[in-house]
């Protein structure tokens, strides 16, 4: 990608212009993985929140573990795990696929316990209601737990999305060519780290600070009765 690239190393700010096309294609990257990831993060963290419920103890009870296990082991490890090990037994993913699928599973165990406390905090009474009423469990999830629960959970899974995206440099020890990979690559062929890295530094504030506003808008925007869903 940048053999052959001009680097102008005459000031910082003309190294800085010059790397800034190259830092924005890794901004790319990061972008789609932390999407991607969070996306995964929130489908599975969901359904692991659900099977926690479940009336049957040792799905419930094997479901703990693995949130347990997902929550209490380190990123990085997940990350080496899908990397190196699943090839030893016929499995290999794309670089950029296991860093989307180790960060989905390491914030699927977040965002599952953020789901249980939200469905949890639905008042018994109005699970006895939708039961009184015969309502079946998809209905009552749709149009009672639903929209109650999405206001309250809203400022936690946006700490978790902006947590997730501050952890995308993780992935670039698996080739992931993210921003973080891309200012070392430009630092190795240059040998000046402080602007590339420097710059990074003032992206992701710039990402975060931006993340946090939106998060704030959508707490206000969403009407603190519930959301409608029909």
């Amino acid at each position: 990608m940048m053999y052959g690239y001009a680097w102008d190393l005459t000031t910082p700010l003309t190294y800085a212009a010059s790397i800034l096309p190259i830092l924005l294609i890794g901004l790319t990257v990061t972008l789609q993985a932390a999407a991607a990831g969070f996306a995964l993060a929130l489908v599975l963290g969901l359904v692991f929140a659900l099977l926690r419920r479940s009336r049957i103890k040792a799905v419930a009870l094997t479901t703990a573990f693995v949130v347990e296990f997902l929550r209490d082991t380190p990123l990085l490890v997940q990350l080496f795990f899908l990397y190196y090990v699943l090839p030893d037994y016929g499995i290999t993913l794309p670089a950029f696929l296991t860093g989307v699928i180790a960060l989905g599973l390491q914030y699927s165990a977040y965002t599952s316990e953020v789901y249980r406390g939200g469905i949890e905090a639905i008042p018994r009474g109005q699970w006895e209601a939708a039961t009184a009423l015969n309502m079946t469990r998809w209905q009552t999830y749709r149009d009672i737990v639903i929209p109650q629960m999405v206001p309250r959970i809203v400022p936690t899974m946006g700490n978790y999305l902006v947590a997730m995206l501050k952890e995308t440099p993780v992935l670039s020890v698996v080739t992931v060519l993210e921003m973080l990979g891309l200012a070392n690559m430009i630092g190795e062929r240059t040998f000046e780290y402080l602007v590339p890295l420097s710059m990074v530094g003032i992206i992701f504030l710039l990402l975060t600070l931006i993340c946090s506003a939106g998060i704030h808008r959508l707490e206000k925007v969403l009407p603190k009765a519930g959301i409608p869903l029909r």
